[in-house]
């Protein structure tokens, strides 16, 4: 692997996918870049939007809140959390989480890095007509996260 280099983005400088419908992401730190250390992503999700309850086998995840607010499901608990809050989910714990009534925006870090490739194969598979909750089970599976308990109604 190349000796791992420092590095700055601007605004808007980071790699967009798109994922439709208000759900956005921007890889600001990957892999290759940071050494396998840590992967950063900006995302915005619109209202009521959120994944299904999942587990993350590989590595832990922390979430910090730029605007909006997000319900964030961790284990049996659920936390209100605005702008300004910070999330440290360890690896393996449940969690989950779901937008608050506005479009809101968050840091997503992932440590070690990952997580990158995950957000590039739901891209592709929710570009497609029909995709299903088996499909995105795989997706989850093939980059070390279980699903393990149901998605909100606006997840797919």
């Amino acid at each position: 692997m190349a000796e791992t280099q420092s590095y700055a983005l601007g605004p808007g400088e980071g790699r967009p996918i798109d994922l439709g419908d208000g759900f956005a992401a921007s890889v600001l730190a990957d892999e290759i870049r940071t050494g396998g250390v840590v992967s950063v992503l900006e995302t915005e999700e619109p209202p009521g939007l959120g994944p299904p309850m999942h587990v993350h086998h590989d590595c832990a995840e922390a979430f910090y809140v730029l605007e909006g607010e997000y319900l964030m499901y961790l284990e049996d608990d659920e936390v209100l959390c605005p702008a300004g809050s910070f999330i440290f989910i360890p690896q393996g714990v449940r969690h989950g989480f779901l937008t608050g009534n506005v479009p809101s925006r968050k840091l997503n870090f992932y440590f070690p890095a990952s997580m990158i490739g995950y957000f590039d194969d739901l891209a592709s598979a929710l570009g497609r007509q029909g995709v299903t909750e088996d499909e995105l089970a795989d997706i989850a599976s093939a980059h070390a996260m279980e699903i393990v308990g149901p998605p909100s109604d606006s997840y797919v």
